[in-house]
């Protein structure tokens, strides 16, 4: 299925084959295309590139479709991977996690830093944060699999 191009968002380089690998969703996904092009909210002599998640419904191409700014793409892999690397040692605290120090990381980025902490305003959090961990444990593999893509290519490109 191809991507439209008449939309706002403009596709410059494009995965139109995405719903084969769209992790559990591999097949079965409305997740139909990637695209890195020209943001949607562009305003005259400012331009944006983004990342858009083309979903489709099966009869149109659907307004869920997302799309981000590509430091905000980085950002979530950023902070996937120190969620993994966390979830790693996590199973040394009985609750998964310390309520005393909910705080995992500040990332330093621009000046400033990225806090990564425990979501203990989730009512729920001591259930939920099993379920997180072993739902991210069922998907190790295939995590493990696209993090080791990134690290290739991130070695590739000098980083």
């Amino acid at each position: 299925m191809k991507i439209p191009t008449t939309l706002k968002h403009k596709p410059v380089i494009i995965s139109e084959n995405y719903e084969n690998i769209d992790g559990r969703k591999a097949h079965d996904t409305d997740a139909k295309g990637l695209s890195l092009g020209l943001a949607q909210w562009n305003d005259r002599g400012k331009l944006d590139i983004s990342a858009k998640v083309w979903r489709y419904t099966g009869e149109k191409w659907s307004r869920q479709s997302e799309e981000l700014p590509m430091h905000r793409v980085l950002d979530l892999a950023i902070l996937t991977c120190r969620t993994s690397l966390y979830f790693q040692d996590a199973y040394r605290f009985p609750k998964l996690y310390d309520p005393d120090k909910t705080l995992i990381d500040r990332i330093g980025l621009q000046g400033d830093a990225m806090s990564v902490s425990v979501c203990t305003e989730n009512p729920m959090i001591d259930e939920d944060i099993k379920l997180f961990s072993q739902a991210l444990s069922d998907d190790g593999e295939m995590i493990g699999e696209r993090l080791r893509v990134l690290s290739r290519l991130l070695k590739e490109m000098g980083y």
